[in-house]
């Protein structure tokens, strides 16, 4: 994952659910909305450091969610194979065509196009 605002976003994408109201409100307005901790305060008649510790018991959770499951390390293990079959795909696919090997081509693209609806 690239940065913590990214990560964020991927584990409350994955689990926020899986949060109370509470934290998800406030998750989206910091994540999403882009709002303060004195804006969310403000609108909702808390204090900042009530959203702060909101806000951290909320990515906590998020944390503990992935840290049992694992949904995201499995998603990323899997896009990497997809990609990795894609290229193999691509190279058998140059091959079977320099050789004019056309049912192995069809076949392959086949195989290909079924790759592409996961990934769409």
């Amino acid at each position: 994952m690239v940065d913590d605002i990214a990560k964020a976003s991927l584990l409350y994408d994955f689990y926020g659910a899986l949060l109370t109201e509470k934290q998800r409100q406030v998750m989206a307005l910091y994540h999403e909305e882009n709002l303060s901790l004195s804006e969310i305060a403000q609108e909702h008649g808390i204090s900042r450091q009530a959203v702060h510790d909101t806000l951290k018991k909320a990515e906590q959770a998020l944390e503990d969610y992935e840290n049992k499951l694992n949904l995201i390390d499995k998603l990323v293990k899997t896009e990497e194979a997809i990609a990795r079959i894609d290229h193999e795909i691509d190279r058998l696919a140059a091959q079977a065509s320099a050789t004019k090997d056309m049912s192995t081509v069809e076949g392959l693209n086949r195989i290909k196009s079924i790759i592409d609806g996961l990934e769409g």
